[in-house]
C-alpha cells in the first residue's frame, strides 16, 4: 500500500518544528522538481545529444566536465535560486558560491553521481547534503562545508534506475519515496528503513585486491571463504560500481559496501568525496540502524580539511562495518590464512 506523498511527509515532519526545519522542507521540494527534470535527461540515455558531450572546463578531478554533468549541476543550481540557501558547493565547482548569504542553510551535491554509466543503462543518481551555514563578517561560505558530517539537518538521494527514487533523512529514521507517474509526485515505499546486522552480501571491486592494504584482502578472504571459513556462512559478492546503487540495495536488503583506500597513484586517501558523497551517505546509512567509516573511524566525525576531499568508505550492517575496523586495528582478528587469490588476482583452487 502507498504511503504518504513526499509532500505530504515533510508537513507531518515539520508541523511542530521551527523555521529551520521549514527551510529544509523547502529545499527538499526544490531538488526534487530539478531531480525529476534530470530523470528525463538520464531517460534519454544515447538519443540524447548530450551524453558523450565535454566542456571546455575540468571539474574538481581535473578531468573533462561531461555535459550532463555540467547541465545537472545547472539545474539544481538554478532550482536553489530564491530558496532558503546561503551557499551551494558542487563536483562540478572548484569553489562554493554564495546564494542568499542572509539564509541559514547550505547544500552540498553530487548533480550525477556515476554519471560514466549512463551509456551501459547503470542506475545513477544525486547526492545530496544540507548543512546549517556558518555566518562570517566576510560571507565566506568555505567554513560552512567544512564542517563534519553529524552536523547535517538532512541528507538524501535520488536514484534514477527503473523506478526513480529518494532516499531521505531529517535526522530520525530513514524513508524511501518512488516517484509515482500516475500522481506525478514522489510518493512513501518504504518507511523507516532498517539495515539488518547481519550481513549475507558484501560490495567491492574485487580487481583491486591486490592493491588493498592486509586487513582488507583478509576480510574479503574471510567472506569468499563461505560455509568452510571462520565466518561459517556463503556470502554473494555484489559490486555495481554506482554508489546509490549499491547504497540502495543496502538500504533495502542489507549487506556492506567497500571502497577502500589502496596503493594505486590518487587512491591513497580513498576516491570517493567526504563532503558530498560520504557525509550524506552515512547519514542515511546511520540513521537507517548501519554503520559508516572509513574502515576505522567513523565517518560522521571526520572534519573535512578541503570542499573535495577524499575518504576511504565503508558501510551497511553496523556488525559487518565493525569487524573490517578490527581487521585493521585488533591483530587477533588476522590469523595465517592462505589467501584465496594468488599473485595474479586469479581464485585459487
Amino acid at each position: 500500500m502507498s504511503g504518504a506523498t513526499l509532500e505530504a511527509y515533510l508537513v507531518s515532519c515539520i508541523a511542530t518544528r521551527d523555521e529551520t526545519a521549514r527551510d529544509v522542507a523547502a529545499i527538499i521540494q526544490r531538488l526534487a522538481t530539478a531531480a525529476l527534470d534530470i530523470r528525463k535527461l538520464v531517460g534519454q540515455g544515447a538519443l540524447s545529444a548530450h551524453l558523450h558531450g565535454l566542456r571546455g572546463g575540468a571539474n574538481s578531478d581535473g578531468d573533462m566536465q561531461k555535459e550532463m554533468d555540467v547541465i545537472c549541476d545547472d539545474l539544481f543550481l538554478s532550482s536553489l535560486q530564491g530558496a532558503p540557501v546561503a551557499f551551494y558547493a558542487s563536483e562540478e565547482l572548484e569553489h562554493p558560491v554564495s546564494l542568499n548569504p542572509e539564509a541559514r542553510l547550505a547544500v552540498a551535491i553530487d548533480p550525477l553521481d556515476g554519471s560514466s554509466n549512463i551509456d551501459t543503462n547503470v542506475s545513477v543518481g544525486t547526492v545530496f547534503s544540507i548543512l546549517p551555514a556558518i555566518k562570517s563578517t566576510d560571507h565566506d561560505p568555505m567554513p560552512t562545508f567544512l564542517q563534519p558530517g553529524n552536523r547535517q539537518l538532512a541528507a538524501g538521494f535520488f536514484i534514477y534506475g527503473p523506478q526513480t527514487a529518494l532516499v531521505l533523512s531529517l535526522g530520525k529514521g530513514t524513508e524511501i519515496f518512488i516517484f509515482s507517474s500516475r500522481l506525478g509526485c514522489f510518493v512513501q515505499g518504504y518507511k523507516s528503513v532498517n539495515i539488518a546486522d547481519r550481513a549475507h552480501e558484501f560490495a567491492i571491486n574485487a580487481s583491486n585486491y591486490r592493491h588493498w592494504e592486509e586487513a582488507i584482502r583478509l576480510y574479503v578472504d574471510d567472506c569468499l571463504a563461505g560455509a568452510d571459513g571462520p565466518r561459517e556462512r556463503d556470502f554473494n559478492m555484489r559490486w555495481i560500481a554506482s554508489l546509490v546503487a549499491d547504497a540502495y540495495r543496502i538500504l533495502v536488503r542489507g549487506g556492506i559496501f567497500l571502497y577502500p583506500a589502496d596503493t594505486r597513484r590518487g587512491y591513497s586517501q580513498g576516491r570517493l568525496r567526504l563532503v558530498y558523497e560520504a557525509n550524506p551517505i552515512a547519514f542515511l546509512v546511520e540513521n537507517a540502524g548501519g554503520a559508516a567509516t572509513n574502515a576505522v573511524t567513523r565517518i560522521l566525525d571526520i572534519e573535512p580539511e578541503s570542499l573535495h576531499q577524499r575518504v576511504p568508505l565503508v558501510f551497511g550492517s553496523r556488525r559487518e562495518v565493525a569487524r573490517v575496523a578490527r581487521y585493521h586495528v585488533d591483530p587477533t582478528m588476522i590469523g595465517e590464512r592462505a589467501p584465496l587469490f594468488g599473485k595474479r588476482g586469479l581464485f585459487r583452487a
